[in-house]
């Protein structure tokens, strides 16, 4: 909902239990009112009666109240715009017209050129216009709620609208939040590296900046595009939270600066520094990715399931199907692989219940090692002397769909592409070449190699019954230069909208098709990429232990419905060496999408048939876990932890034990989100239990010794 009050020049747009105001003044400063609980049109007209403070020499009364500060004028805070010419830079605005109307596409795509396009008609965006007469600069500030939902959508569009010189759009945030005087503040991040992603990390905010973000060409490994800030010592379902959150899948930077006065100030955008995203000529226009932000009075949970009910109902594509149980040859076969054998794998993969096989690395051109093969995407006739074709209706002969890895992005120097066309290649002239992991970086902001690109996808998937994609990135841009392009710089966003107009492509011509995002892990996880894939892989490291606090922190800001989660051999010989039991390493995967990537053929006849039964389980209670509220009842440690999903009548509790000390049982599982009047029943062991119980006193896990882990599943059976 959108209310125009205050003769229209104050607007407050209003979700089920917050609301953002903002208004205009008379000199066209535009100023933050409010973000938080819901207000109505007349508190917001009282906010913007004196928002401003009383001069003082050494300050901008604008700093910490402007909604979108630019450079140029009295501004001392971080500009969220930075714009020249050869001649000027900065800007000054001049107000052009307010309007309400349908949003416009999907709420977390990326940016793009043009893509202030028709809406999809579920909730109004508010669109407030300026201009500056100087450069011939015209800016549009999008703001949308959607019906039902608490997050903000902001973007920005700007366009040339002039006759002059091009443009240099050094810097376009795609928004700044403001967030209100409280004595104390904590932010969250999620940090980690290769094998260790998503570590969340809570820390107090003091004065000055903090400054997050990735210089490499893709989202990174290091931090997720997420922020979350609380006040005065918020907790998992207590106190307010805010949080923000970038749809981008290249190079990014967030800014959360505690400035003098208390306030606090929260940046975004697409690029790690300010030195050039594009050349706008005259009619030329750019449209930054989404930078969504959300208030939650219910601490980091309710401000977690928030997020994933927003993301399952506008961001991921066809949320409301469950994800099939995969099985992934890589871990069994590595780069040594043939027809004959995944066949062997996918029999036994099929008798465990999998319901999706997926051929790794390898299946194509000269790939023996990671030396040679990238960018000939046709299968290797000595290993699949027949194409992919009579492997893939092997495996829908068996009841399971069919998958593939491909590494589009990416060229090894010995290929029958490189060695065709190696100025496809980013590359500075004269200067050393990188190559990481025996690869280079194809650039795919070139119309014809993004057009190739198309065009060997789309025979790849024509060419045999194809089910599933996963699309990996393993190489981080280095040597991101263009030869003979006027402005190279523009190579790091237009790889990216290059990328997404790729996958939007696919999908299209390809509706079967699912796709899964991978970079290395997680190095390509943020709202842009989730708006064109089904699902991400959250690491590569499966290590089942090492995955309860990747996972806890993922759940921060994502659902478990993208979360794809491997159950692999023991011990764990990529990483660590740690050994446990198939129970342990089942539960921990089931609170995701559930995958299987071991040597099948070395398992047990007992193992296979133990883990035929975790199959069946997640199976059932996957509506659950995949679409139900999550409760993050205890988080990972050196004991116990456990995370609850609540979907209808039906509750699951996935709990670890990590290790139990000096002889103690575990402590009781406190439950959330049960309805305390009500008595719920044991599937397992026939035993009722009340609400109320559940909710102050918790129930018994039974967990004991080292990496243990259950499953336990309540139905609600009504009041007693």
């Amino acid at each position: 909902m959108i209310d125009t009050v205050g003769a229209g020049r104050t607007w407050v747009l209003s979700g089920p239990t917050s609301s953002y105001a903002l208004h205009l003044t008379d000199r066209d400063e535009l100023l933050h009112l409010h973000w938080g609980p819901r207000i109505t049109g007349a508190d917001a007209c009282a906010l913007a009666v004196d928002p401003l403070p009383p001069y003082r020499p050494f300050e901008s009364p604008l700093d910490g109240r402007e909604e979108y500060p630019v450079e140029g004028g009295p501004r001392f805070t971080r500009p969220a715009l930075s714009v020249r010419t050869p001649e000027v830079r900065g800007t000054e605005w001049v107000f052009a017209g307010a309007e309400t109307g349908a949003g416009a596409g999907t709420g977390a795509t990326g940016a793009g050129r043009g893509t202030d396009a028709d809406g999809d008609g579920d909730g109004d965006e508010l669109r407030l216009r300026f201009t500056d007469p100087v450069h011939g600069l015209d800016l549009t500030l999008h703001y949308r709620l959607r019906d039902g939902f608490d997050v903000v959508e902001r973007r920005v569009t700007v366009a040339h609208g002039g006759t002059g010189p091009a443009l240099e759009l050094l810097r376009a945030d795609s928004a700044t939040w403001t967030l209100p005087v409280r004595d104390a503040w904590r932010l969250s991040r999620l940090h980690g590296r290769w094998a260790a992603e998503s570590r969340l990390h809570r820390s107090a905010l003091g004065p000055g900046e903090v400054v997050i973000g990735s210089r490499r060409g893709h989202t990174g490994h290091q931090h997720l595009p997420w922020v979350a800030l609380d006040a005065e010592g918020a907790g998992e379902e207590h106190g307010e939270v805010y949080g923000c959150a970038l749809g981008w899948s290249g190079s990014w930077r967030l800014a959360v600066q505690l400035l003098p006065d208390g306030r606090v100030q929260i940046t975004g955008g697409a690029g790690h520094d300010d030195s050039g995203l594009l050349r706008l000529a005259p009619g030329d226009s750019w449209t930054s990715p989404v930078f969504a932000g959300l208030w939650s009075p219910d601490g980091f949970g309710g401000a977690s399931r928030a997020w994933h009910a927003w993301q399952l109902a506008h961001v991921v594509p066809g949320a409301a199907a469950v994800r099939p149980v995969l099985y992934n040859s890589w871990e069994a076969t590595g780069f040594d692989i043939c027809a004959g054998q995944q066949l062997a794998l996918a029999r036994r993969a099929a008798g465990l219940g999998v319901e999706l096989f997926v051929v790794d690395d390898a299946w194509f051109g000269r790939r023996t090692s990671d030396r040679a093969g990238l960018g000939d995407w046709t299968p290797n006739p000595e290993r699949f002397p027949g194409g992919l074709r009579p492997l893939a209706d092997e495996v829908h002969a068996l009841g399971m769909g069919f998958g593939i890895w491909v590494e589009p992005e990416m060229v090894n120097p010995d290929s029958d592409l490189h060695r065709a066309r190696p100025d496809w290649v980013q590359h500075h002239p004269g200067r050393t070449r990188t190559e990481f992991r025996n690869q280079l970086v194809l650039n795919a902001a070139r119309p014809d190699v993004r057009r190739y690109l198309a065009d060997r996808l789309h025979e790849l998937l024509r060419s045999a019954p194809i089910d599933y994609v996963k699309w990996d990135f393993n190489r981080c841009f280095t040597d991101a230069g263009w030869p003979g392009d006027a402005y190279p710089q523009r190579l790091w966003v237009e790889h990216v909208e290059a990328l997404y107009g790729l996958l939007d492509e696919l999908r299209a011509a390809h509706p079967e098709v699912a796709f899964e995002s991978c970079s290395g892990g997680g190095g390509r996880v943020d709202l842009g990429i989730l708006s064109r894939t089904d699902q991400v892989w959250t690491s590569d490291n499966t290590d089942p232990l090492d995955r309860l606090a990747i996972q806890h922190g993922f759940s921060q800001i994502h659902p478990a419905r993208v979360m794809a989660a491997w159950v692999t051999d023991s011990p764990n010989t990529q990483l660590n060496d740690r050994r446990s039991t198939l129970r342990f390493r089942f539960v921990s995967a089931m609170a995701g999408v559930l995958g299987i990537g071991g040597d099948l053929t070395a398992w047990s006849d007992e193992e296979l048939a133990e883990a035929r039964g975790w199959v069946e389980l997640y199976r059932r209670i996957r509506p659950l876990v995949q679409h139900g509220a999550l409760y993050r009842l205890r988080p990972p440690g050196g004991g116990l932890s456990a995370v609850q999903y609540v979907h209808g009548d039906e509750t699951v509790v996935l709990a670890c034990l990590q290790a139990q000390h000096y002889g103690e049982r575990p402590p009781p599982l406190r439950l959330r989100g049960l309805d305390p009047a009500a008595v719920y029943r044991c599937q397992d062991t026939g035993a009722e239990h009340r609400g109320a119980v559940l909710l102050h006193h918790g129930i018994a896990t039974g967990l004991r010794g080292d990496l243990d882990a259950a499953v336990i599943r309540l139905s609600r059976l009504g009041h007693r």
